[in-house]
């Protein structure tokens, strides 16, 4: 259905079928650019498997997923080692999935796997708003040289679609010039997530909003399977509530980023995200 792409397990609940799906999930296992440990190339899989120790109803919203149409793709198939070639084909299925009029809904993946599909949203999306929660800032202009990196990837956003127009939640890490650059041209919030966001989301008005969720933006008490861990984040509870005050944003794209399995002994990462996932899923839904 999609190019260069293979199914695997599927997400729980998702429909067979393609065409009457409002939302395509789709998995982009890449770490190459991972900086400190490697591992989330396994976090799409991770995160379809977990999901079925979750129910398929949500007590916070009254639905269940047995009532929403979204189909599970499976994961771009991805050439080892290969950035940008790989950032192409991930590219290319999410703009199958846009041009099909269905919201994209991927699943990293290091967080650079971001790139290509703001890039592909924002062609149809002239005045796309980008949501950003992280634990870092990712504003870097290069890493080791590098432009395209999970180290520089919202730095390349803004580069694609203003900094106005990107607001970051949760940052606590980053370099001087990252930090400096923000206070010049993003919307950062440093260290705060639900106060900032519920005032961000009540001016949104409609506009299309793309949200990127790096599973770092939760302190590694509660999500430990990740490659650049951050102490001092939001709880796992409170993350939940950021995605519950999203209600009512024209959400035309989301992903989460940054679950690595290898280092998610008790798997409660991967649960949260699957949580995420299913929370988003349902309240998108018509």
């Amino acid at each position: 259905m999609l190019p260069q792409v293979e199914k695997c397990n599927d997400f729980m609940g998702s429909t067979t079928n393609y065409n009457e799906a409002t939302m395509v999930l789709l998995g982009a296992p890449m770490d190459f650019t991972t900086s400190f440990r490697p591992g989330t190339r396994q976090g799409p899989r991770q995160i379809r498997s977990v999901s079925y120790g979750l129910e398929e109803y949500s007590l916070y919203l009254d639905k269940d997923l047995a009532n929403c149409r979204y189909y599970d793709a499976g994961d771009v198939v991805l050439p080892i080692g290969h950035v940008s070639e790989s950032l192409r084909r991930i590219g290319e299925a999410v703009a199958q999935i846009v041009e099909d009029k269905k919201i994209p809904l991927l699943l990293g993946g290091e967080h650079l796997v971001s790139l290509p599909a703001i890039e592909q949203v924002a062609k149809i999306h002239q005045d796309l708003v980008l949501l950003h929660f992280d634990a870092h800032a990712d504003l870097r202009e290069d890493y080791l040289g590098e432009r395209h990196s999970h180290a520089t990837v919202i730095r390349r956003a803004a580069d694609l679609i203003g900094g106005s127009r990107v607001y970051q939640f949760g940052i606590r890490s980053g370099t001087k010039e990252e930090f400096t650059y923000a206070k010049q041209n993003t919307n950062m919030f440093v260290d705060q997530v639900l106060e900032p966001l519920e005032k961000v989301v009540g001016q949104l008005q409609g506009r299309p909003v793309y949200v990127t969720l790096d599973i770092d933006v939760v302190d590694p008490a509660f999500a430990p399977g990740t490659g650049t861990p951050e102490p001092g984040g939001c709880t796992a509870r409170e993350i939940l509530q950021a995605v519950h005050l999203l209600k009512g944003v024209n959400l035309v794209g989301f992903d989460l980023v940054e679950v690595s399995p290898v280092y998610d002994q008790s798997e409660r990462t991967a649960l949260l995200a699957a949580k995420l996932v299913r929370e988003v899923i349902l309240q998108f839904s018509p």
